[in-house]
């Protein structure tokens, strides 16, 4: 990246005006209308964006975990500019360079034989169509998902999630079963240790799935690691177990890398950390294909379930699939990326600087219960006690009860850091290009804010 260049000149009438046009017309996503505040954000560039007061903040949430290499990157801004110029809109039944480039490149990093490329809008897209997939390939109805787990906000994708944005939304007939993952710490299963919560969770899966009827289950989808559920790594085998249990049952396997793929984990995709790297049937993602420049997902699929489609219609499609603007920006994102190290460096970073950092918070502060992640992924489960594990707020606290993660969020943005806040958690998900000066400048900033919940532990 090129150095920021210096931030426009503080222009508070203009930001009043973005704001009041907001908020008498936008309807934002996930929030009471009349009850949020948004930033008028006057511009952004690397890891950093800033107001019109001329605040400037240090991004530790990559926008929604999709910025993997930061704002306006100059090469990529330069293919979206090229393409519109030579292209800029195409229907998706015929074979454009920039769709067809964009495809080669995501299949040549996708694990094993994911060779076909199916695009898409968004990531809640990208699951609809992969359980779609699974069930026309198998014939069933059923697909299992996690607790505490998040897959989009479409009909299926939102029955699929596992949080309580789901609830509002559930429908009892989509054909949905959720089960409970591992998770050491907060460990459904009285786990001691890593392989006892691995070997507990696969058999819950396998009394799921006995009980469900293995003949009626289409797809089992998991998070490689989940993301705004917690950022909990799976232990060793289990990944490779659910994918024994899928085989074994002719259950197609689906792995969400919607927001762990790309580079976040240190590699170009999660399923390469775990258990000499996981295939399964269909592999999901967006986000970081092209750092949310213009808007792309898609599903990677296996030769078999490929093979179901070779002769017979694939039942869906998308107006704006494989759109060449957000093509031209995924190929410029992953060659960017290749060229300049942005995996290795989110991988070296997170090693080297993130994760001894943040363990020397936890030692520091009573209100870090764990930190667990890779990578540019992080979480850090803040605590009121760290002997009882339990958390600073209650599950799903709104208003007053939220209290003490709100002065904690309020505490990191006036060190000049934006978190990334989910219930009891603070995520730590910054660009996969940031350098170690910035990293370093973020630990202190958590470090300050951190004192601030610390006020609420016993």
């Amino acid at each position: 990246m090129t150095p920021l260049t210096p931030q426009p000149n503080p222009n508070p009438r203009v930001g009043a005006a973005v704001k009041a046009a907001d908020r008498a017309h936008v309807f934002h996503s996930w929030s009471a209308q009349e009850l949020i505040d948004p930033l008028a954000v006057a511009g952004a560039e690397g890891s950093y964006f800033w107001d019109y007061e001329g605040n400037r903040y240090l991004d530790f949430t990559s926008g929604l975990v999709f910025t993997n290499i930061g704002y306006q990157h100059p090469k990529v801004v330069a293919a979206i500019q090229k393409q519109a110029a030579e292209m800029t809109t195409f229907a998706p039944a015929f074979a454009v360079e920039a769709r067809s480039e964009a495809a080669r490149l995501i299949a040549e990093r996708t694990p094993g034989d994911l060779d076909k490329i199916f695009f898409t809008n968004g990531g809640a897209e990208a699951v609809e169509n992969a359980t779609r997939m699974a069930r026309v390939h198998t014939g069933r109805p059923k697909v299992l998902s996690a607790y505490r787990s998040y897959h989009g906000a479409t009909s299926a994708a939102i029955n699929l999630t596992g949080d309580p944005r789901r609830w509002a939304s559930d429908n009892g007939t989509a054909g949905v079963v959720h089960f409970w993952a591992p998770f050491l710490y907060r460990s459904p299963f009285y786990a001691e240790n890593e392989q006892q919560e691995c070997e507990r969770a696969l058999r819950h899966l396998e009394d799921t799935i006995a009980f469900e009827g293995p003949q009626t289950i289409a797809a089992i989808i998991l998070e490689t690691v989940p993301g705004t559920a917690g950022i909990m790594t799976p232990p060793p085998g289990y990944l490779s177990g659910v994918r024994e249990i899928c085989d074994r049952h002719g259950i197609v396997f689906v792995l969400d890398e919607v927001m762990a793929g790309f580079g976040r984990t240190g590699k170009w995709f999660a399923a390469d950390h775990f258990d000499g790297g996981i295939v399964p049937d269909l592999l999901t993602f967006a986000k970081g294909v092209n750092s949310g420049y213009v808007p792309l997902g898609g599903v990677a699929i296996s030769a078999a379930i490929a093979e179901t489609f070779a002769r017979r219609p694939y039942p869906g499609g998308l107006t704006y699939s494989g759109h060449p603007l957000a093509c031209a920006a995924a190929v410029a994102t992953i060659n960017a990326m290749a060229d300049e190290g942005i995996v290795e460096n989110a991988a070296r970073v997170g090693a080297e600087i993130i994760a001894p950092g943040l363990a020397e918070l936890a030692e520091r502060h009573p209100s870090v219960g764990e930190v667990r992640g890779l990578g540019m992924f992080w979480a850090l489960e803040l605590v009121k006690d760290k002997q009882t594990r339990e958390p600073l707020v209650p599950y799903n606290a709104a208003g007053e009860a939220n209290a003490p993660m709100a002065a904690f969020g309020a505490a990191a943005k006036k060190q000049g850091l934006w978190p990334f806040i989910n219930m009891n958690r603070t995520h730590v998900v910054p660009p996969c290009n940031i350098t170690d000066t910035e990293a370093k400048e973020g630990l202190a900033a958590l470090d300050v804010a951190l004192t601030e919940a610390d006020k609420h532990t016993v």
